[in-house]
């Protein structure tokens, strides 16, 4: 008599080896794109700043294009900085908005007020 786990030759098999095995797909990794060029960024030239990734030779000055390092940078609204023009941009104006080229918070904050003035 047969055990219900053998074949037809009387050897004992597994349950395992009698469903077929599930077929594995390959999967790509998920290929990052440099913030600067938008192209592929591969492991060895990533970058990581700022929650951004750039190559090595993309992770430059805003301003003045010099090639940065993760010691030497500063950043504010997406943008890199090297710290001799992060400073300078900053003196220009006096404050971070102004100087960087963008709208003042208080502007902002003028305009919520006149249009619901109510609300405050």
């Amino acid at each position: 008599m047969k055990s219900p786990n053998s074949d037809r030759n009387g050897a004992v098999t597994s349950p395992d080896q009698n469903q077929p095995k599930a077929v594995r797909k390959f999967r790509l990794p998920v290929l990052e794109t440099c913030v600067t060029c938008l192209k592929t960024v591969y492991p060895l030239e990533k970058l990581v700043a700022n929650q951004q990734i750039y190559h090595n030779t993309c992770f430059r000055c805003a301003y003045c294009n010099t090639k940065l390092s993760l010691v030497n940078y500063a950043s504010l609204h997406n943008n890199v900085y090297c710290k001799p023009h992060f400073c300078q941009l900053f003196k220009a104006k006096g404050n971070y908005d102004e100087g960087f080229g963008h709208r003042p918070h208080k502007e902002l904050w003028e305009v919520a007020l006149t249009v619901s003035p109510g609300l405050v």
